[in-house]
């Protein structure tokens, strides 16, 4: 079940911000450049998870002021 998820395109180049959770194991906060990871992490201590949504929220609002546009 994904609790976020946001991908963004500029040309050939895409960016993608997910969150997933999981009962058994809490969220996976994952970032793709171009379809490679970069940016995993497993997060059982939802304080975290609200910091992710919040980086990658801005990161896609500074994405959008570089003319990226919504997938």
């Amino acid at each position: 079940m994904a609790l976020f998820e946001k991908t963004l395109v500029r040309a050939s180049e895409r960016r993608s911000f997910h969150i997933e959770h999981s009962a058994a194991s809490g969220w996976r906060t994952i970032a793709l450049a171009n379809d490679r990871v970069s940016h995993e992490r497993q997060r059982t201590e939802w304080h975290r998870v609200e910091r992710d949504i919040a980086r990658f929220a801005r990161e896609v609002e500074e994405l959008r002021r570089q003319g990226w546009r919504d997938a």
